[in-house]
C-alpha cells in the first residue's frame, strides 16, 4: 500500500472518530477523492463571495441584568474575576441551563460539536425560550459535525431573536460527513482547519468555558463512552475579555449565516413547527449521585436559581484565542501568539512541578524538549493521558506512543485512564454501564498557575485547530484541580529493567499488578494502530 500523502491525512484525521476516520480513508484508496476533483469543475457550489453578515457585539450594559446582580457581590473590585469548577457534568449543564433562564439580553454561545442528541436538543429548546423572552441569540458552530442537522439547525434559526453562523463551513454535498469531504477535495487545505473552541456567554456577566461540547457524551447521557472533563463557571472582567473574543471569531470573515449555506425553503411559521417536533421529546440529563467529593462541585445551578453565589474563588486571570489566521489555512512556521505557545510558556517557567491532562497527548519535539530541560532544572512532571483502551481516536494515540518512551526516559511520569477503573470507582461521574475516557485539558502548574480551555497537547492543536483557553493565578483553584485527578482510575506507566521497555502498574487494593502490554485491548487494536504509526503526519493529529 502507498503511504498516505499529508493532505489526505488530513481530511481523514480531521474526521476526529477512529470509525470515520477508517471509512475515509478506505475512501481516498478508493481513488473517490479523484473522481470528486473530477466533478468538482461542474456539480460543486463554491462558498458565497459576500454573505450578509451584520456585525453585531456584546451587551456593554452588562450590570443591568439579572446576572451582572447576582455576580456582582463575587467579583472583587481589583481587576479579578470570580470563578466556580464544574468537573460533574449534570451540574455543568444545568448551569448553562439556568444561565439561558436569567438571561435577560443576549446569549452568545460557540461550540466545536453542537448535535442534534438530547443534550442539543434541549439546549436549543431552551435558547428558543430565551429568544422568545426577547434574548438575542447568536450561535457559532463549527461545520465539521453539523452533517444530517441542517433540518434542525434552519428550523431553530427561524425563531426571531436567534442568529446562528457556521465556522468554515462545507457548501456541497451535506448530508454525511464523508459526502462533505469528498465534495471539499478541491478545497481541503481550508476545510483542515477547524475551529475548536468552546464557551457558553450570558449577558456579558457570566461564563462557562472549558473542554465540553454540547453533546450527550459530554454530559453522561451516552449509552456506551461517556467523558471525564471539566469547565469553569466565570464572572467578572474575564468575561468582557471572552465576549471580545466571541465577537472577533462571530465577525470574521470564516463565519458564515446559516441561511448563506442552508436555504431554509420553509415559511417561518412551518419551520418553527418543525422545530418544536425534532425536539419535543429531549428531556434535561438526569442528575449525578451525589458523593462527598462531589457535593461541592453540585450546587452552583440551585444557587444562581436562587440568585445568590457561595465559595466562589477570586482570581487574576487572562483569556486566550488563537488568532483567526489559523483558520484561513496559513502554514504556521511559528506558534508564537498562539494558546500553545502561552501553555508551553506557562510550563517553561515551573519552578516545582507540573501536570498536563489532555485526551489526546502528542507533544512534538518542542514539547519534548521543554519537558526535558524541566526535569532537568529539578521539575518534576506528570502527564495523565488515555490508555488505548479509553481514546476515542486510536490513530492520534499512534503519534503519542512515539513520544512515550522518550518522557519516562526524560523522568516523566505517565498515568493512563483504565475506561473500566473509571466505570468500577464512580468517583469522576455516574457511567452506568459506559467506559468512561479523558477529555479534559488541564495544565496546572507550581500548585498556583492553571490552564483550562480546550487546547489538546498536539500538532493538530497547534498549527491547524484555533482554541480557547485561560490562564488562571490561584493556589485554591489549582489544590481544587489536583484533587480531582483520580490516580486509583489509572495505569502507572514506569520502564521495564531493560529501560527500553515499558510496564503499566495496576493498583488493585494496594496489591501492585503489572501488565507488560497495552491492557484492556485486542490484539488487533494494537496491530492497526501499530501499522498505521508510520503513516501518521504528527500535525495533522
Amino acid at each position: 500500500m502507498e503511504p498516505m500523502s499529508q493532505v489526505e491525512w488530513a481530511f481523514v484525521c480531521s474526521a476526529g472518530t477512529a470509525e470515520t476516520a477508517g471509512l475515509l480513508a478506505r475512501l481516498v484508496r478508493l481513488g473517490l477523492v479523484a473522481a470528486a476533483l473530477a466533478l468538482g469543475a461542474g456539480g460543486c457550489v463554491s462558498l458565497p463571495r459576500s454573505p450578509d453578515r451584520t456585525p453585531s457585539v456584546a451587551l456593554a450594559d452588562y450590570e443591568n441584568t439579572a446576572l451582572g446582580r447576582i455576580t456582582a457581590p463575587i467579583v472583587p473590585a481589583d481587576g479579578r474575576s470570580a470563578f466556580r469548577l464544574l468537573p460533574f457534568a449534570s451540574a455543568a449543564y444545568a448551569t448553562r441551563i439556568q444561565m439561558t433562564e436569567l438571561a435577560e439580553k443576549t446569549l452568545d454561545v460557540q461550540y466545536y460539536y453542537f448535535p442534534g442528541d438530547n443534550s442539543g436538543k434541549f439546549m436549543m429548546r431552551a435558547l428558543r425560550n430565551a429568544a422568545e423572552h426577547g434574548v438575542r441569540v447568536r450561535l457559532l458552530v463549527d461545520d465539521l459535525y453539523t452533517s444530517g442537522e441542517d433540518p434542525l439547525l434552519s428550523s431553530l434559526a427561524s425563531f426571531s431573536n436567534i442568529e446562528i453562523r457556521l465556522f468554515n463551513p462545507f457548501p456541497n454535498w451535506r448530508g454525511a460527513l464523508w459526502s462533505r469531504f469528498l465534495g471539499a477535495a478541491t478545497d481541503l487545505g481550508r476545510v483542515n482547519h477547524r475551529m475548536h473552541n468552546k464557551m457558553f456567554i450570558a449577558d456579558n456577566a457570566a461564563a462557562v468555558v472549558g473542554g465540553r461540547n454540547m453533546a450527550d457524551e459530554y454530559f453522561m447521557r451516552a449509552s456506551t463512552n461517556n467523558f471525564v472533563d471539566i469547565d469553569a463557571f466565570v464572572a467578572g472582567p474575564l468575561v468582557r475579555e471572552l465576549s471580545s473574543i466571541f465577537d472577533r471569531y462571530w465577525n470574521s470573515e470564516f463565519a458564515y449565516p446559516l441561511a448563506s449555506i442552508v436555504p431554509s425553503g420553509l415559511p417561518r411559521a412551518e419551520a418553527q413547527r418543525r422545530f418544536d417536533e425534532l425536539t419535543i421529546y429531549t428531556i434535561a440529563p438526569p442528575p449525578d449521585e451525589i458523593t462527598p467529593y462531589s457535593l461541592r462541585f453540585s450546587t452552583l445551578p440551585a444557587e444562581l436559581a436562587a440568585h445568590q453565589i457561595n465559595g466562589a474563588v477570586p482570581a487574576f486571570a487572562d483569556a486566550l484565542a488563537d488568532p483567526l489566521a489559523k483558520a484561513a489555512g496559513a502554514n504556521l512556521k511559528s506558534i508564537s501568539g498562539t494558546v500553545t505557545d502561552r501553555v508551553f510558556s506557562l510550563i517553561s517557567a515551573a519552578q516545582k512541578d507540573v501536570v498536563l491532562i489532555s485526551p489526546y497527548f502528542v507533544p512534538g519535539e518542542r514539547g519534548l524538549e521543554i519537558m526535558k530541560q524541566a526535569h532537568e532544572r529539578g521539575v518534576h512532571l506528570l502527564v495523565i493521558t488515555n490508555s488505548l483502551a479509553s481514546t476515542d481516536a486510536p490513530v492520534v494515540h499512534g503519534g503519542y506512543i512515539r513520544y512515550r518512551l522518550p518522557m519516562l526516559q526524560a523522568g516523566v511520569e505517565i498515568r493512563e485512564l483504565s475506561p473500566t477503573f473509571v466505570q468500577r470507582r464512580q468517583r469522576l461521574g455516574r457511567f452506568g454501564s459506559s467506559f468512561g475516557a479523558l477529555h479534559a485539558k488541564l495544565a496546572v502548574v507550581d500548585h498556583r498557575y492553571f490552564f483550562l480551555g480546550s487546547m489538546n497537547f498536539d500538532e493538530r492543536s497547534e498549527f491547524e485547530n484555533t482554541e480557547l483557553g485561560l490562564i488562571v493565578d490561584s493556589p485554591e483553584l489549582a489544590e481544587e484541580l489536583l484533587g480531582g485527578t483520580d490516580a486509583a482510575s489509572s495505569y502507572t506507566l514506569r520502564l521495564a529493567a531493560d529501560d527500553r521497555s515499558i510496564e503499566w502498574v495496576e493498583d488493585d487494593d494496594g496489591r501492585e499488578v503489572v501488565h507488560l502490554h497495552e491492557p484492556e485491548v485486542s490484539m488487533w487494536l494494537k496491530l492497526e494502530v501499530l501499522l498505521l504509526r508510520p503513516f501518521v503526519p504528527e500535525q495533522d493529529l
